[in-house]
């Protein structure tokens, strides 16, 4: 395995080894997660000439909530440090900005799908695809380390297509063992639902909306989370051990409390509400 991602620390942003691409190279409109909008290439307005945001501390009271459920998953330093070789944008050619802009959300969408290909060699039950995860996870990242060119010609969604085909036999694996019926709400629209005291033990609720949905003491053991939204969720008092291809963003997005279990790959929120154990 390269060097560069050889454990999955490696996989969370690292603002101190990145030129502040998130704030400059994506778009955002004005809406209820940032107070204002900007186009795709421009800097945000709270953008220093460091390269670190102005408010960081003040996010959520400024009106940029969105900005702190975003996580790179170790796009930015890459891009920043090894497609560019630690070249600034802000010092090199308008053609090197661009370029970098367009490199970034590429290698972003690698690295989510390196997250997942990580998290896959950890579960014991997909023992039977870990050597298909292995080869899919070096490809990725060969992908990941291609050069500017390489990166604006690579055909991403085909690319997440083949992995995807894996990952779901991962799931099957992983949640073939969960005792009972387990629930299939894949893609399901379950904005607002009151799920509360739900058994979704072992479901699939990849690509679920659960936007603001009540999942309070909800049973989330060994349930496949890829790509659900979950905005606004209640996950206090939740249980998602075992809970997997959760990420730190769609986590930080929802929440909880000091109660709510949380699956080793990722860490409680700084933004919930401390709450004692009981």
């Amino acid at each position: 395995m390269s060097e560069h991602i050889s454990e999955p620390a490696r996989l969370r942003g690292d603002c101190a080894r990145c030129f502040g691409l998130c704030c400059v190279a994506l778009p955002f409109a004005a809406s209820a997660d940032f107070a204002v909008g900007k186009p795709a290439g421009k800097p945000c307005a709270n953008l220093g000439g460091d390269h670190r945001c102005g408010i960081h501390a003040e996010l959520r009271q400024r009106g940029f909530a969105g900005c702190t459920v975003y996580d790179c998953l170790g796009a930015g330093q890459k891009v920043s440090q090894v497609t560019f070789g630690g070249r600034d944008w802000r010092r090199g050619s308008g053609e090197d900005a661009r370029r970098m802009f367009e490199a970034f959300p590429v290698v972003r969408q690698l690295h989510e799908l390196l997250w997942y290909l990580t998290e896959a060699l950890g579960l014991a039950a997909a023992r039977p695809v870990h050597a298909d995860v292995r080869a899919a996870l070096r490809k990725t990242e060969e992908l990941s380390l291609g050069t500017p060119e390489e990166l604006a010609a690579l055909d991403v969604a085909a690319h997440r297509q083949e992995v995807n085909v894996l990952l779901l036999r991962t799931s099957e694996l992983a949640r073939a063992g969960v005792r009972g019926k387990r629930k299939d709400r894949r893609g399901a629209d379950l904005m607002g639902a009151r799920l509360r005291g739900a058994d979704l033990r072992g479901a699939s609720l990849r690509g679920a909306y659960l936007i603001a949905a009540d999942l309070t003491g909800a049973d989330l053991r060994d349930a496949d989370l890829i790509g659900a939204d979950l905005r606004d969720a209640d996950l206090r008092d939740a249980d998602l051990t075992g809970a997997f291809f959760l990420t730190q963003p769609q986590l930080d997005a929802a929440r909880g409390n000091a109660r709510t279990r949380l699956p080793d790959s990722v860490t409680r929120p700084v933004h919930w509400t401390a709450v004692a154990v009981l």
